[in-house]
């Protein structure tokens, strides 16, 4: 029903950015909140950042001041700006959407990798 694709991941030294997108496709007005998750080798899956439909963001304390969520409903797009970059922050980020009957939906992933 709905398909999350992202993009923008790469390889960036420390205090470096990088801005991820992730474009849906499908059933896409039937998406509500929509977001970012993380996940290292050794670790679950962790929240980064969400976005309701009216604008409302949440942010891991982790991330606060350093990244923002954003979404584009025209373009059917969610990004995360990523500025002041940590080694910490190097993880698989995923791409997150929920639609108005509860259904969710993942993205396959973009690496990104910060140098010390």
């Amino acid at each position: 029903q709905v398909k999350l694709v992202e993009s923008g991941g790469g390889l960036v030294e420390a205090g470096g950015s990088l801005r991820l997108s992730c474009a849906a496709s499908g059933s896409t007005a039937s998406i509500t909140t929509r977001g970012w998750y993380r996940q290292t080798p050794g670790s679950s899956r962790e929240l980064v950042a969400t976005i309701s439909l009216g604008g409302s963001t949440n942010y891991a304390d982790s991330v606060k001041g350093r990244f923002t969520i954003s979404r584009d409903n025209a373009k059917g797009t969610v990004d995360l700006q990523m500025n002041s970059l940590k080694p910490e922050d190097t993880a698989v980020y995923y791409c997150y959407a929920e639609s108005w009957r509860g259904a969710t939906f993942w993205g396959q992933g973009t690496q990104v990798t910060v140098s010390s």
